[in-house]
């Protein structure tokens, strides 16, 4: 066989292999350019795994034979398919990023469905005039939180630069040194300081900042004091944070709004592992802070939101600012996040009803045995071995770092197949599976998996194993 650069130099060009296959019967209800871009994306595959070292043989017989219109048909499928499906997430990690964080609560999934056509957004029915499309979520937060009034945008990376924008815009702002964070995507404090045509002034040390050192800071030019959660990161040892009464002290002594920059969104406090010391947005509005901003699809529970809550006056002067039209959310967000907060307001104690708590309060003993059931199935499969075993998963999106969540996982490994290609058939299965790769095993870990998908999540597991490599 020849070597890869010269079955490169082979391959057909796309004129050629449209010409050699547009003729096929399974392509004539597909439109000229959407088959032209299917072959290009074969035509990438096929380059790509010969560079790996794939041995894929001459690339006249690939590119002639039956299995390359098998290719271009998958290829299709593709671009025709939809990304956004549901998935199970086997990977320990409750809040992934990457699967779409918070999972939404039965009601909240059937609230955006009842909201997708004609609903009531920003119109009264009572009077049929026009109303602000979050009063009833703005009504929610402020019973469920006592702040003074509340409002909602896209995310909370947008709350933040929508409330500096619109209070310190031109002025400084006073943020611990210790509290200079980057979150996801590389965003930076100082960056979104920058965005807001604020600047940042740093006060204190790393790890320790106190008061006094904020009254120092403050000057003619001091627009606002900022407070920000390290939620992505936890730093121990010789520390010390000033505490929101005494900010709030501060604040109020010299007349400049405190804002907390929640992240997380913990909306009360809960007797739960990992969260039993997470600071809670009613605590913050307790303490005297004048604004707190905090995510919806984390801690909360709901969609992906930036929620507000704090005194009317500041809340007042974001929702006149012009930004505030750009950044608001749509009724999809705004039909589950109300039904989300119902979730809190029907549970004024305790746990609310929503998915993440339930895995979270979902005990080992459970684990186990679902586990147990599920790697005695596999095991039957010739050449497979599977096992129940402890493990430990976690939060994710920057919520509780380092805080590891006992959980219980199955490993699972088959003579001849590695984990790695065992994992990318799940992830290319129907149901999507994502699991995690531990050294010589695939390992599902149950915690962030619900009772109704163990037995998609075992056929689906069944079919990636029954793959002959």
């Amino acid at each position: 066989m020849d070597d890869p650069a010269t079955i490169l130099r082979r391959i057909p060009k796309i004129d050629v292999l449209l010409g050699q296959i547009q003729s096929a019967g399974e392509l004539a209800e597909f439109p000229r350019p959407l088959v032209a871009e299917a072959v290009r994306a074969t035509v990438t595959r096929f380059r790509n795994a010969l560079v790996a070292g794939a041995p894929l043989g001459e690339a006249e017989a690939f590119f002639s034979g039956r299995g390359y219109l098998e290719h271009v048909l998958a290829a299709l499928a593709a671009l025709l398919g939809r990304r956004h499906v549901p998935v199970i997430n086997a990977t320990g990690i409750l809040l992934h990023t990457g699967l779409g964080r918070a999972p939404l609560a039965d009601a909240a999934i059937d609230a955006a469905a009842a909201a997708a056509r004609y609903s009531v957004l920003e119109v009264d029915p009572e009077s049929g005039e026009r109303d602000q499309r979050e009063v009833r979520v703005a009504e929610l937060l402020r019973d469920l939180t006592g702040a003074g009034a509340a409002t909602v945008v896209n995310n909370n990376a947008a709350a933040v630069l929508l409330a500096l924008t619109a209070l310190a815009a031109g002025r400084e702002v006073l943020v611990a040194r210790g509290e200079m964070v980057e979150i996801g995507g590389g965003f930076r404090m100082p960056d979104v300081m920058q965005a807001c045509g604020c600047r940042l002034k740093e006060v204190g040390t790393t790890n320790r900042t106190y008061v006094q050192d904020y009254a120092r800071a403050i000057g003619p030019d001091t627009g606002l004091i900022l407070r920000v959660h390290t939620s992505n990161f936890r730093l121990v040892g010789f520390t010390h944070a000033a505490a929101g009464e005494e900010l709030a002290a501060l604040a109020g002594e010299r007349r400049l709004p405190l804002m907390y920059d929640l992240g997380s969104g913990l909306l009360r406090p809960v007797d739960v592992a990992p969260l039993q010391d997470e600071p809670a947005v009613v605590d913050a509005v307790r303490a005297g802070y004048d604004l707190v901003t905090f995510s919806g699809d984390k801690l909360l529970c709901g969609p992906q939101a930036g929620l507000v809550v704090g005194r009317a006056e500041h809340v007042n002067r974001m929702r006149a600012h012009p930004l505030f039209r750009a950044l608001r959310p749509d009724k999809l967000c705004l039909a589950a996040l109300e039904a989300t907060l119902l979730a809190y307001r029907r549970a004024p104690e305790g746990l609310p009803d929503l998915p993440l708590y339930q895995a979270l309060g979902r005990g080992q003993d459970e684990l186990f045995a679902w586990a147990s059931r599920l790697a005695a199935g596999l095991s039957r499969i010739a050449g497979v071995a599977a096992e129940a075993q402890d493990t430990v998963g976690f939060l994710g999106s920057g919520s509780a770092p380092a805080r590891e969540i006992p959980g219980v996982a199955v490993a699972v490994r088959r003579a001849g197949s590695g984990p790695l290609e065992l994992a990318e058939r799940l992830r290319r299965g129907t149901p999507r599976v994502f699991a995690r790769v531990d050294e010589d095993a695939l390992v599902l870990d149950l915690r962030a998996v619900f009772a109704d998908e163990l037995e998609p999540l075992f056929d689906a597991v069944v079919a990636a194993l029954s793959v002959k490599d």
